[in-house]
């Protein structure tokens, strides 16, 4: 299973190990390294969707490795997050004139890390997908008119719970967590609680039927039908 290729710079071994181990049971290709030196021929190699790089590397500063991969047309899309203990707001807004997509401080817990790393991968899927029209039997997505219809009849949603149903039937039969869908739709930042989730698939369910979202016990929410 390919989800997407990460390629990670760090000094520490052990924390490449445990990205790794981690990231991989996620369905990820991995490539770690720890000469930041190299990062522009290893990332021509490997074709990364994202660079994790840190800071205070032994054979080259990892903002300056973020400025030469960046001087590459071939990595002007590609995601970079600096993943570094330096928390002063020169090196970050360094981080961030030299090319940066996020700054991330040291230490943060795996699991927090991937979720973050699991958004940005969704959220590049999902922007491709802005314009589609998804339908399911009766059930219209719009996205463009941002319109949800069953049959010839419109369905009203709020924002949000129009954001929750496209962003499921844009990935069908892909089973997310209540904190993932927080994460996705509401925010990583954001107070909202992971009983919310559970109120808007109520209300989604309501108004277009029960038999599109389904329930995994335990784990979370899945669009249940092929799109």
């Amino acid at each position: 299973m390919d989800n997407g290729r990460i390629l990670i710079f760090d000094d520490d071994s052990e924390i490449l190990e445990l990205l790794k181990y981690n990231l991989e049971k996620e369905g990820y290709l991995v490539k770690t390294s720890t000469k930041s030196s190299q990062a522009p021929q290893i990332a021509k190699d490997f074709h990364p969707d994202l660079i994790i790089l840190d800071i205070m590397m032994p054979d080259q500063d990892g903002i300056e490795t973020c400025r030469q991969l960046r001087d590459h047309p071939q990595f002007y899309k590609t995601f970079i997050l600096f993943l570094t203990a330096r928390s002063e707001e020169y090196s970050e807004v360094a981080a961030f004139e030299n090319g940066a997509d996020d700054y991330i401080i040291k230490p943060i817990k795996p699991r927090a890390l991937i979720s973050r790393i699991n958004v940005i991968f969704e959220k590049k899927i999902n922007a491709k997908s802005l314009n589609k029209k998804i339908r399911v039997g009766e059930l219209l997505i719009n996205h463009r008119s941002y319109s949800i219809f069953l049959g010839d009849k419109e369905v009203q949603m709020a924002k949000k719970e129009f954001d929750l149903l496209s962003f499921l039937a844009l990935n069908p039969k892909k089973v997310y967590s209540r904190d993932m869908l927080l994460a996705t739709i509401w925010g990583s930042d954001s107070n909202v609680q992971p009983r919310t989730v559970d109120v808007h698939i109520r209300k989604i369910r309501d108004k277009i039927g029960g038999n599109f979202i389904a329930t995994v016990k335990g784990v979370g929410y899945k669009f249940d039908k092929e799109v």
